[in-house]
């Protein structure tokens, strides 16, 4: 019964790290863009926005490799 619980949590976690990537991919979006503008103008990117879009994938590299210890939890004890 202690496998079920601990089913059901990772999969709450895992789902809130996806709902959590989505919401900085969103916040990303914006830097990113404007990166994009300035690349195709051929003027120099803003600092700022540098610095969100650095920011905001390091964030999202850090919620994916979570999540990923969390599913191959996930995934040995349904395994069991």
């Amino acid at each position: 019964m202690a496998n079920f619980f601990k089913k059901q949590k990772l999969k709450r976690e895992i789902k809130l790290c996806m709902q959590t990537i989505k919401e900085i991919e969103r916040r990303r979006s914006r830097s990113q863009s404007a990166l994009v503008q300035a690349v195709l103008l051929q003027n120099s990117p803003d600092e700022n926005d540098v610095e969100w879009f650095n920011k905001y994938t390091g964030e999202i590299a850090a919620c994916r490799n979570h999540m990923i210890d969390l599913q191959n939890k996930l995934d040995s004890l349904q395994s069991k």
